[in-house]
C-alpha cells in the first residue's frame, strides 16, 4: 500500500468509529417545564394580588369580595389579606354581587389603625 491509500483507509476507520452526536434539544424537549409540573398539582390560583379599598359598610372583621373572586380563590368562610408581606388580617368573607372582582373591600377604621392606606396592593388567599 502506498501512503495515500493508507491515510484514506485510516480516515475511513476513524469516521466509522466516531459515535453519533446526540441532539440535546430533542432530549430536553421531553422534559416538561416546572410550571406545568407544579401547576397541575395546585389546581389553579390559590392567591391573587389585588387592590384593597375602604368601605364604611363593611364590618370590623369582614372583607367584601365578588362572587367571581370567591370562586377563583375557592373561598368559603374566611380570607387572609396580606399587605406588603408585613400586615396580615384574617377576615370573614361577605360575598356581594355588586363588588368588583379586582378589589377587596375592608373596614377603614381597622386599616387606619394598622397603617394600611386606601387603594393599597394586597395579596388575598383563602384561609
Amino acid at each position: 500500500m502506498n501512503g495515500e491509500q493508507e491515510t484514506a483507509h485510516t480516515n475511513e476507520k476513524a469516521e466509522e468509529e466516531k459515535p453519533e452526536k446526540v441532539d440535546i434539544k430533542r432530549l430536553v424537549s421531553i422534559i416538561p417545564p416546572a410550571a406545568e409540573l407544579f401547576g397541575k398539582r395546585q389546581g389553579g390560583p390559590k392567591e391573587k394580588r389585588i387592590r384593597l379599598l375602604y368601605d364604611e359598610s363593611v364590618g370590623e372583621e369582614e372583607a367584601k369580595i365578588s362572587p367571581a373572586l370567591a370562586k377563583e380563590l375557592g373561598v368559603k368562610d374566611f380570607v387572609e389579606v396580606s399587605v406588603a408581606g408585613k400586615k396580615r388580617f384574617r377576615l370573614k368573607v361577605r360575598i356581594d354581587e355588586n363588588a368588583s372582582p379586582n378589589y377587596v373591600y375592608v373596614n377603614p377604621e381597622l386599616m387606619k389603625r394598622n397603617g394600611v392606606a386606601n387603594n393599597s396592593i394586597c395579596t388575598i388567599r383563602a384561609a
